[in-house]
């Protein structure tokens, strides 16, 4: 009777996916350093354009991998949409520090620690969700950490919107309505695809559960 070789399942992907998250979690606590401590802003501005490329080298790998992979742990869509949403935080992270510097905005605002400091425990909860993807006896404890980066978003939302109130309750000067408005913008992205990433984990879990 002829033996059959099974291909076995490419857990590179898993390895990719913390890297993604690890190099994100850098990047978030360089967006509230950058917000904290307000100075030398070209510099991280920098900083954020030199991860921001290091996620894209991840992103890149990752989808090339679901390409040439015969047999992928996951389905390959969802693997394809996990990377995207993870380049699309990193993505809204970098764009908050490039245009706080291109817009030289000269001083940070309470609503801009506020919203960068949600955005890092975003991260912190991606990163350590991710590596309970390769542990089946993990996947109830993904679902409740789903919930958890749920509410932060939705705690970056009110923030975000008192933030926008303020702007244009407080503020006379209309370059300055413009240039907070969309640094405060990038930061509330930046949590809308936290949540996306939580939302395509949550479906991983539901189906392979």
């Amino acid at each position: 009777m002829p033996k059959f070789l099974i291909t076995p399942r490419d857990t590179k992907f898993y390895d990719l996916f913390e890297q993604d998250t690890a190099n994100l979690v850098i990047a978030a606590e360089k967006l509230v350093a950058l917000f904290d401590n307000y100075e030398d802003v070209e510099a991280k501005a920098k900083q954020l354009k030199d991860l921001e490329k290091q996620g894209d080298v991840i992103t890149h790998e990752i989808i090339k991998r679901v390409h040439c992979t015969f047999v992928t742990p996951i389905d390959r869509e969802d693997i394809t949409l996990l990377a995207s949403s993870l380049d699309d935080v990193m993505d809204f992270i970098e764009a908050a520090g490039r245009t706080a510097f291109l817009y030289h905005i000269t001083q940070s605002t309470e609503r801009a620690r506020q919203l960068a400091s949600i955005v890092r425990k975003v991260a912190y909860q991606l990163n350590e969700v991710l590596p309970r993807l390769r542990h089946r006896n993990q996947f109830e404890r993904i679902l409740e950490q789903c919930v958890e980066i749920n509410s932060l978003e939705n705690e970056a939302d009110d923030v975000h919107h008192a933030a926008q109130a303020e702007l244009f309750g407080d503020c006379t000067d209309p370059c300055e309505i413009i240039k907070w408005r969309e640094v405060y913008q990038h930061m509330e992205n930046a949590t809308d695809r936290g949540e996306d990433v939580a939302n395509v984990l949550e479906g991983i879990v539901l189906k392979h559960a």
